[in-house]
């Protein structure tokens, strides 16, 4: 899957494209793709938050040793930088899985002219 070039050769200025927003394909692309994004960056948003009041408001236990020189407030650091690159990972997962099937189905049918046809066959 890609995002790859089209080529000279396909017009597209012929394309409703409030048309195809408001497809029942496209409302599902939307709907699969928020009812992933929505809920992931929420939690996101909470785990980062949380790690920067418990810096501010919790000193004593951020600063609590784990092992040698490490301290609570590190740990919880690096798994900030862990948590991203498994929720790019998750995510990059599910849009291969997910996502790029289906905008791929309505690309094909707007490049192809199919979706203009089936619009007028409404």
């Amino acid at each position: 899957m890609g995002n790859d070039a089209l080529s000279a050769e396909v017009d597209l200025s012929h394309v409703d494209y409030p048309a195809v927003q408001q497809s029942p394909e496209f409302q599902e692309l939307r709907k699969t793709h928020r009812s992933f994004v929505f809920p992931v960056l929420t939690a996101c948003l909470v785990w980062y938050f949380a790690y920067v009041l418990l810096a501010v408001y919790a000193v004593d236990f951020m600063s609590t040793r784990v092992f040698g020189s490490v301290n609570v407030a590190m740990v919880l650091g690096l798994a900030q930088v862990v948590t991203t690159f498994a929720v790019t990972m998750w995510y990059v997962h599910y849009a291969n899985k997910q996502l790029d099937p289906r905008s791929e189905k309505i690309r094909t049918e707007i490049e192809s002219g199919d979706f203009e046809a089936r619009e007028v066959a409404r």
